[in-house]
């Protein structure tokens, strides 16, 4: 499956206008009506407008850059299916864009005018909230109860905005209820049918006879509302939750937008972030670190006993295994690097300072760097393979 930027031909950073140009370009110089009984064109067509669909929606395209087509298909589309299902969808989309004459395109190309569907009202427009997790939240998931001040359906009229609910609706004298105008004019070049949006209806087929007081005929009221949303493992800081429907409530009874529920990482304690790995810096005392010990460490599901080795040098990062951030969907987890630091001791005691001028030339204490010659640097490159 060819890259949608491809398809259009745009860069990956291009705007929404800039997608709608080359759509609009290609749509045009591939359509079945300028290219009759040619396959290959008809498949092009199709091509381009799904990749307008994806790239000109702003919740696929950020699936779409995030993973690839693999992001469409988890976002809800089977597998190996497209964002059109049928030729009716690539109409839809060619009407969006075209206005009335993406209605006259699809005449000429079915040879039958399908029935625009319409839906009472205007659509709501989308929420967007953050919400900070701590790593141990990133880690194992979690539920939020997310305070969002939103639009919602007026409890007075039921969000139809008229008084006395839907029965304050009477038809569009203007469109007689279809939502729409048709104007039919004839060349040398045959029938051609203009379609508009009824003007008095707004496309809906009905107008309010009176409005509701309390909502001045929106259907809808500003109001705090408390959402619940569930936090899968692994959804780091950067990754958008898309609630479908708990956005803003929609004009006269319209469907309802989308919550857009961004994740941001609050700072650790304990813990540095790498990726799914996770750092801890270990702070060791000389004779600790001479001697060998156990100690207690904090991990990500409570504190845990990590055995250090005799002669364990500063800079010594050690690996346990599967304690780090899980991958999102997915069964991989990264690990928690403990990083050693050999605490030097500032302020000794004349008796402390004995003992030490005592060890000073032992050999043993002599730096031996033949077998340490592998620098600092080769083991964090070794910790981070």
């Amino acid at each position: 499956m060819r890259d949608y930027y491809e398809v259009l031909g745009v860069d990956r950073s291009a705007s929404l206008e800039e997608i709608k140009r080359a759509y609009r370009k290609l749509a045009l110089q591939y359509h079945p009506d300028r290219n009759p009984n040619n396959k290959e064109a008809e498949a092009r067509f199709k091509e381009i407008a799904e990749a307008y669909a994806v790239l000109s929606d702003p919740e696929k395209r950020r699936r779409y850059d995030r993973y690839g087509h693999a992001g469409l298909r988890e976002g809800g589309t089977a597998s190996g299916a497209s964002p059109f299902e049928d030729l009716n969808d690539i109409f839809s989309a060619f009407h969006d864009i075209f206005g009335a004459s993406g209605a006259v395109f699809e005449e000429v190309f079915t040879g039958q005018r399908r029935a625009r569907r319409r839906e009472s009202g205007r659509a709501g427009g989308d929420v967007h909230v953050k919400v900070a997790l701590t790593l141990e939240e990133i880690a194992e998931g979690t539920e939020k109860e997310i305070p969002v001040r939103k639009y919602v359906a007026c409890q007075a009229c039921g969000g139809s905005g008229a008084e006395g609910g839907v029965a304050g609706y009477t038809t569009c004298p203007t469109c007689h209820g279809t939502g729409e105008l048709r104007q039919v004019s004839r060349s040398i070049f045959g029938q051609f049918i203009n379609i508009q949006t009824c003007p008095h209806c707004r496309g809906e087929g009905r107008v309010l006879r009176n409005r509701c007081a309390a909502c001045g005929g929106s259907g809808r009221q500003m109001a705090e509302v408390t959402v619940r949303v569930t936090i899968p493992p692994g959804a780091v800081a950067g990754h958008y939750l898309t609630l479908q429907g708990a956005g803003h409530a929609g004009i006269n009874g319209g469907p309802a937008g989308d919550l857009i529920v961004e994740i941001e990482e609050l700072p650790h304690e304990h813990f540095v972030r790498e990726g799914l790995d996770i750092y801890y810096d270990l702070f060791l005392s000389f004779p600790d670190a001479a001697l060998g010990t156990e100690v207690e460490v904090p991990t990500l599901r409570g504190r845990a006993r990590l055995q250090i080795e005799p002669g364990i040098q500063s800079g010594k990062i050690l690996r346990m295994r599967g304690r780090g951030l899980p991958e999102l969907n997915s069964s991989r987890r990264g690990d928690q690097l403990v990083r050693v630091h050999v605490w030097t001791p500032t302020e000794l005691t004349e008796n402390e300072r004995r003992i030490l001028e005592q060890l000073r030339h032992s050999p043993s204490f002599q730096p031996r760097l033949e077998g340490e010659r592998k620098s600092f640097f080769s083991r964090v490159k070794d910790a981070f393979r």
